[in-house]
């Protein structure tokens, strides 16, 4: 018999995040909003009940609404969000070439929008992947966005004839050079604008009844937010751990960013300084929300300004944890 030359192989990095309409539209609103909100993992609701108030109500009147949003935030690039995830794809890759020369495919997917997930995995796979490693760019472990990337992701290899050997990397919350890298930020921050009276540590938010069901990320996140307290040696009357983006009528997890904002603003708190480290990427929740949203609530309730530290992005330090990360879970694939 005949002997074949053994074809190369490579290992794939997927690197995802939650995804972002493909522009500052309403009806590019209106497809990212459909996809993003009829996810179950996302809104836990009875699929029937859910579906006449999504494409009744929701479709129809919130579109117009974000689009104006992502507006004030749209660059020359596009998305923030977008642009960025493609600078921290292209600065793995790098690092990566460095350690496995030819050997490793750095790609990038949105949970909702494009590039999909199931487009970089088909890409992967064209480039000769056999093994792949997940890493949703969520610090925080929740239902709500990683175990909903780990369901898309799944469901698009059900297709596959050759399935790949896969891992995944569900949280970083905890991790030292992860909270030293959001301390090193703060600490920029104030030596480039001075310290700030109080420093707000926002994180996205999820309903209560999530958290009673049994999802550990508040927990992740008071722990970042502890870590993160203790690193910059601050006790707990100068840092404060509070959850944003709530939406519906139900109870979320409190307490609230835009409420603790407006009490401090009653209460004639000067400066403050605030950072959202559940984002690796800023994007609008952190650029239009706080940056803008919640700076003008806390100057209108009477407080001073509210200086954005920004997220992590592509900076050096955040890329070197990251890269750190992958090649722990590379251990034994790259023999």
């Amino acid at each position: 018999m005949k002997n074949h030359p053994a074809i190369p192989t490579k290992t794939g990095i997927l690197i995802t995040n939650l995804g972002t309409p493909d522009a500052a539209t309403t009806s590019a609103l209106r497809r990212y909003l459909k996809e993003f909100l009829w996810d179950p993992r996302v809104v836990e609701q009875p699929r029937w009940l859910w579906w006449l108030i999504l494409n009744g109500i929701i479709l129809n009147t919130r579109p117009a609404k974000s689009a104006a949003a992502y507006q004030r935030v749209w660059t020359q690039n596009g998305s923030p969000l977008l642009a960025t995830s493609k600078a921290q794809q292209h600065a793995i890759q790098e690092a990566l070439q460095n350690i496995a020369p030819d050997t490793i495919v750095v790609e990038l997917a949105m949970r909702y929008g494009n590039p999909s997930l199931k487009s970089a995995l088909q890409s992967l796979q064209q480039q000769g992947c056999t093994k792949i490693l997940v890493l949703p760019l969520y610090p925080q472990y929740s239902a709500t966005t990683t175990a909903s990337t780990f369901d898309a992701l799944f469901d698009a290899l059900k297709s596959w004839r050759r399935m790949p050997a896969l891992r995944t990397i569900d949280c970083y919350h905890d991790r030292p050079a992860y909270i030293e890298a959001l301390a090193v930020s703060v600490r920029e921050h104030w030596r480039q604008h001075g310290r700030g009276e109080r420093l707000l540590m926002s994180f996205h938010g999820i309903p209560e009844r999530y958290f009673k069901a049994g999802d550990p990320y508040p927990c992740h996140c008071w722990k970042t937010g502890r870590l993160l307290r203790e690193a910059l040696g601050l006790d707990e009357s100068q840092a404060f751990t509070t959850f944003q983006s709530r939406f519906g009528k139900e109870p979320w997890m409190q307490p609230y960013t835009d409420k603790t904002l407006e009490a401090w603003g009653k209460e004639g708190i000067g400066d403050i300084d605030v950072i959202c480290p559940g984002f690796s990427v800023d994007c609008l929740e952190t650029l239009e929300e706080i940056r803008i949203e919640n700076a003008e609530i806390f100057r209108h309730a009477g407080g001073g300004s509210l200086r954005y530290i920004p997220a992590l992005n592509d900076q050096t330090q955040h890329i070197a944890m990251l890269v750190d990360l992958i090649r722990e879970q590379l251990q034994g694939w790259l023999n």
